[in-house]
């Protein structure tokens, strides 16, 4: 099976949802046009980084994103992985993916796990606590937000249920773009999977974003890339690469996890 995927690499307007949810709405309307399988937005798309005011600008229970990314999903007849946005809840507001299908059914949803302290997260937002997996078209896929990719063990728990394609969502900073392509291509490698990441572009009154959105296959072999202005991103990926890469190198199998201990705890 094969899939084409667009990211969509956006300059986010700060703190102004109904702004960024009208060019979500442009952009999607033109990349449609190429006839993409899967849209992929970046990480708090509705509100940025403005984490001060998300008590009067986060979306309470995510309704209004549901809503708004079923619809256009339905219309379009497109996946949409859609990102993230600050999901309020009754027990705080959280950083959360969404994931409607061609018929506009909300497939998947997922809260960051990692908070990013160097930009005050822990301070605005709560960790959510469950993989991020979901299924389009009988293909197993995760999506993990900016930070997780950090944390190898936390991709490793998605890989190993068997998921053949990562999303990742981001706002990652300019100065470590280096650290973002780089970690991308290990995930994809050491999991032996697709990585479709989409990151913005652009600024906010205290960062400078680093764009470069990417698709990864398998082998780590990047088959696009991004540079930092806003623009749409498209590759096709074959899942049999997939199946192959796995078989050729049989990782999974050759794990030797009784051995994987630290503090008694086993990974």
């Amino acid at each position: 099976m094969t899939f084409k995927m667009a990211c969509l690499q956006l300059d986010i307007a700060f703190g102004a949802p109904l702004e960024n949810r009208q060019l979500v709405q442009n952009e999607v309307e033109k990349i449609a046009a190429q006839h993409p399988d899967i849209i992929v937005l970046p990480e708090l798309w509705t509100t940025g980084y403005d984490l001060t005011r998300l008590d009067e600008i986060a979306d309470k229970e995510g309704e209004d994103t549901k809503a708004f990314i079923s619809e256009l999903a339905r219309r379009h007849r497109i996946h949409i992985v859609a990102g993230s946005i600050a999901k309020k809840t009754k027990d705080g507001t959280t950083n959360t993916m969404y994931v409607a299908d061609r018929n506009g059914d909300i497939v998947g949803e997922y809260s960051k796990l990692h908070l990013f302290q160097l930009m005050d997260e822990h301070l605005y937002l709560r960790s959510g606590d469950a993989p991020g997996l979901f299924t389009l078209e009988n293909t197993l896929c995760a999506g993990v937000i900016c930070y997780d990719i950090r944390f190898p063990e936390w991709i490793r728990v998605h890989a190993l249920q068997g998921a053949e394609v990562l999303f990742v969502v981001a706002e990652w900073p300019l100065p470590r773009l280096s650290h973002w392509r780089t970690l991308l291509q290990a995930r994809a490698i050491e999991n032996q999977c697709y990585v479709v990441a989409c990151n913005r572009a652009g600024r906010d009154p205290n960062n400078t974003f680093a764009g470069h959105s990417l698709i990864i296959d398998p082998w780590g072999e990047i088959l696009a890339e991004a540079k930092e202005d806003p623009c749409s991103l498209i590759a096709e990926i074959d899942l049999q690469k997939v199946k192959e890469v796995r078989e050729q190198i049989p990782i999974f199998s050759d794990r030797r996890s009784e051995h994987y201990r630290t503090n008694e705890k086993i990974f």
